[in-house]
């Protein structure tokens, strides 16, 4: 198994979001998470990633057969684990070529692996950024410096093909965009997955799933708990229903 929550509860202040997640997820697997605004999805996102402005109350969660809430984010990283952001930060100054080579070949060091060649890096980060529609000077301009909403979602799916992460969580990498722009970020999601990686996505709508080729696994949360779970149906009942028949669940269901 790739990861494995066990009932997590976590809190900001006293305010308490997550209120007992059990969630596993395989090699090979892809994972949706959808629920109203405040549920908790974000905060769920990060808290595997490793943000540390969180309260954990109690609960644990593996990787690979670790405990996860021992590591740091930095060793959570080079471990596979990889976060897009909902609003990537702009770095002035910061090439993204470089920014790229810089962090390949330190995920490569602490594995202790071999570093992989600028030439290599150069050749693999032309062939990306034309998948992803991207201007041929593209790697070359400072990390989000400038750039429109979905540039910087594009941006974070380059990075994910780049570092090619064990698993990655995507977290509303299509909110704010056209049409268009989700089926670019569609292709590199799908260019990206194998059986050898696992995928989170946080979304809020299935338009973006509409263009997904692995099936996958809904699961709705609400208060902070995971209420129901379900395949590909599940989303065209949300659609049709929205939200609020979930509180009526009392326990978790599985279709």
């Amino acid at each position: 198994m790739l990861l494995n929550i066990e009932n997590l509860h976590v809190s900001i202040g006293k305010n308490k979001i997550l209120k007992g997640i059990n969630l596993k997820i395989n090699f090979g697997e892809t994972h949706v998470i959808m629920g109203p605004n405040g549920s908790g999805k974000s905060t769920l996102a990060s808290i595997i990633a490793g943000k540390t402005d969180y309260n954990i109350i109690k609960g644990k969660i593996y990787f690979l057969n670790k405990d996860l809430l021992n590591i740091s984010t930095e060793k959570r990283a080079c471990l596979g684990i990889f976060l897009s952001f909902q609003n990537p930060v702009e770095i002035p100054g910061v090439s993204i070529i470089n920014f790229i080579k810089t962090s390949i070949n330190s995920i490569r060091k602490e594995n202790k692996l071999d570093k992989m060649s600028s030439k290599d890096i150069l050749s693999k980060s032309k062939y990306v950024s034309s998948l992803l529609n991207m201007e041929e000077n593209f790697i070359y301009r400072f990390l989000n410096d400038g750039f429109s909403g979905g540039e910087k979602k594009r941006n974070e799916i380059f990075q994910m093909i780049m570092l090619n992460p064990i698993f990655s969580i995507l977290d509303e990498i299509d909110s704010g965009l056209d049409i268009d722009a989700i089926k670019i970020i569609a292709k590199g999601i799908n260019t990206y997955k194998s059986i050898k990686n696992s995928i989170l996505i946080i979304t809020h709508y299935k338009r973006l799933l509409n263009y997904i080729n692995s099936e996958y696994i809904i699961h709705v949360l609400y208060d902070g708990k995971i209420m129901i779970s379900g395949k590909k149906e599940l989303v065209n009942e949300l659609e049709n229903k929205g939200y609020n028949w979930i509180k009526s669940l009392n326990n978790i269901k599985h279709k």
